[in-house]
């Protein structure tokens, strides 16, 4: 047995003493021999990548299987052995957590990007079912961005954009802090060489003048504490990672020498009461900084993560942050979902599926085209989370900026299609609400009720989008608020009456009605009557005694539609319009789906003869980008 394997061996029993060492050796061996030969960019030998994939694992515990795949991950892209082969040697298993790492054949795809989101689709899916699919493949890319210096200049750039893209924001999400941090900071070194280089020059300036701040005041905290009788299980520093400091100075646009939290202790004690007695004898020792305080014990972060954050200002003339937890919310810190990763049989860790549902959303998505995949699933990971309940206090995960809507479609399809009004901590507010973290929010619904084009124009989860979509038949995602600016054209004024003392008519932005929508109205204080769709939220908020009776003054027999098939090219509906416009020809509405490797258009327009219809035909087909025109009746 060769040194390394033995040290290897050694590590896993020291956290596991009832893994399958023989099993581990087999595959450990297995890989080295597949890889014989083969050399990687370094020139180093190409087993020393899963050896180093396998060193990421073990700092997360992983169990015989994790480590296995590992070690097989590239075996049947790199070789000549199949999946076959790898299931019958190591088991299922093992197999399927190989299969999940390995790429899809480079067979019919239309591009790149189209294979790159195949790959994670099929990456994602595994994960929903095993997911040390994916700490497998944040290992791999782990130790790949360790060693990207060996690769070409436009190389490094692709895969560090990619890690800080996809990667990153993925460790993020299950709570792996630490391989989280260190992609981010070897993407800032590739992506942003010259920034990379200027903080860590900062950094290294006054290095042992900090490091020698933080040793005393652990010091003085470990004394304090002693003195109050609590039990300090461990006190320790660590320096923030460059790209969280980089941020920061954008973010609060400042300069390196602005930024004083460049260190953090981390305080461990045994239970929460102590957690808080803590914070109060910090607090006593020297002054928080106002507004920096953070209860992540009362109200998680949405992965998981609980704590107690506090900013102090220090005698040393450093601002320091101070992390407060127990031993089990230190444990779930520093492992992240791995914490939660135990299988036995068919059983299933509730508080992982938890931290897993946001790819279940954004699996909702599959039929989308891949690179519109690519760009939901990059929209999606970016995206900051809060934590909101229910009023029996379940807790519930969403999108920063969701609505009451949004927390509908969570909670039930049903709830989402039915929801008419909400309640926020026992307040009724529209349903375009910003939702805020410890918000406890109740969903009144209506079996009369069902869901508005408008919601697609507020609500921010992929779950409640695709959930609309299905129940209003609309096939394709365009955004109402990408589409209102050009519908700007389209004066919808003229074509509505009310009875009453005459007034300026104004269509609400808010639920910005379209076309033979079902609308109403009201007064408002300056006079004006404002036009909204009857399913809009905020109507709820208004006075119902200003209420004034409107309807469409367009005769049936005046409406007509235009079919109009174009090329899938930008500006193009802004287009047509200026051009329906400047020969005056009066345009209703406009609605838009995807057609084959086309968009369909639908224009209903206002044209009292045939002959104005067939003008407007003549017109658009003479226009760039257009394939087909036709016309028919409503």
């Amino acid at each position: 047995m060769d040194e390394e394997l033995k040290n290897l061996l050694e590590e896993v029993k020291s956290y596991d003493k009832n893994a399958d060492f023989e099993v581990i050796k087999k595959a450990y061996e297995f890989s080295k021999n597949a890889h014989k030969g083969q050399k990687r960019h370094s020139g180093s030998d190409y087993f020393d990548h899963p050896l180093g994939v396998v060193r990421v694992l073990l700092d997360l515990r992983p169990d015989t299987a994790t480590i296995c795949a590992a070690f097989l991950h590239d075996v049947i892209e790199e070789t000549d052995y199949t999946l076959a082969y790898i299931k019958k040697e190591f088991g299922s298993e093992i197999g399927l957590l190989v299969e999940g790492e390995t790429k899809t054949a480079k067979v019919s795809f239309d591009s790149a990007e189209d294979y790159t989101a195949e790959n994670w689709r099929k990456i994602l899916l595994a994960t929903t079912k095993d997911v040390r699919v994916i700490l497998i493949k944040l290992a791999d890319r782990l130790h790949n961005m360790r060693t990207l210096k060996h690769v070409r200049p436009d190389k490094q750039k692709r895969i560090s954009k990619e890690t800080m893209e996809i990667y990153a924001p993925i460790a993020h999400k299950l709570g792996l802090y630490s391989i989280k941090g260190e992609l981010e900071d070897l993407s800032l070194r590739y992506l942003k060489p010259d920034i990379y280089q200027y903080i860590k020059s900062k950094i290294n300036e006054k290095r042992i003048q900090r490091e020698a701040n933080a040793e005393n005041i652990i010091n003085i905290v470990k004394e304090k504490l002693t003195n109050s009788n609590i039990e300090i299980i461990e006190v320790s520093g660590r320096a923030k990672y460059f790209y969280s400091i980089y941020k920061k100075m954008i973010i609060e646009k400042k300069g390196f020498d602005e930024i004083y939290d460049l260190i953090a202790i981390r305080l461990i004690v045994k239970t929460i009461p102590e957690c808080y007695r803590v914070l109060a004898e910090i607090h006593q020792l020297w002054k928080p900084v106002p507004g920096r305080f953070k209860d992540y014990i009362a109200v998680p972060k949405s992965n998981g993560y609980q704590s107690l954050h506090t900013d102090i200002a220090t005698p040393f003339d450093v601002i320091l942050e101070v992390q407060i937890r127990t031993i089990d919310m230190d444990y779930n810190a520093r492992y992240g979902v791995a914490a939660h990763w135990r299988y036995k049989g068919t059983e299933r860790d509730k508080k992982f599926d938890k931290r897993i549902s946001w790819l279940e959303q954004i699996l909702d998505w599959k039929r989308k085209a891949p690179n519109e995949f690519l760009e939901s699933l990059k929209v999606d990971l970016f995206q900051d989370e809060i934590l909101v309940f229910t009023p029996k206090g379940d807790p519930i995960i969403l999108q920063e900026g969701s609505t009451p809507v949004d927390f509908a479609y969570e909670i039930h399809s049903k709830i989402g299609d039915a929801c008419t009004k909400a309640n926020v901590n026992k307040k009724l507010v529209p349903l375009d609400y910003k939702l805020k973290s410890g918000d406890v929010v109740q969903i009144i619904t209506s079996s009369k009720s069902k869901p508005s084009r408008n919601w697609l124009s507020f609500v921010i989860t992929s779950k409640a989008k695709q959930k609309i979509r299905s129940a209003l038949g609309i096939e394709i995602d365009i955004d109402p608020k990408q589409t209102r600016g050009k519908e700007e054209h389209i004066n919808l004024v003229n074509y509505i009456s009310y009875k009453g003392k005459k007034s300026q008519l104004k269509i609400s932005k808010c639920c910005n009605p379209k076309f033979k929508d079902n609308i109403i109205a009201f007064k408002t204080k300056d006079g004006n009557i404002t036009v909204h769709e009857k399913n809009c939220p905020n109507i709820h908020a208004l006075n119902k005694s200003k209420e004034v009776i409107v309807e469409w003054n367009v005769p049936e027999e005046h409406i007509k539609v235009i079919n109009i098939y174009v090329e899938d090219k930008l500006g193009m509906v802004e287009h047509i319009l200026n051009t329906m416009t400047k020969f005056k020809i009066n345009v209703l509405s406009i609605n838009m789906r995807p057609h084959k490797r086309t968009i369909h258009i639908a224009l209903n327009i206002k044209a009292e003869s045939d002959e104005e219809v067939e003008k407007a035909v003549r017109i658009l087909q003479k226009l760039d980008n257009i394939t087909y025109v036709t016309s028919d009746d409503v």
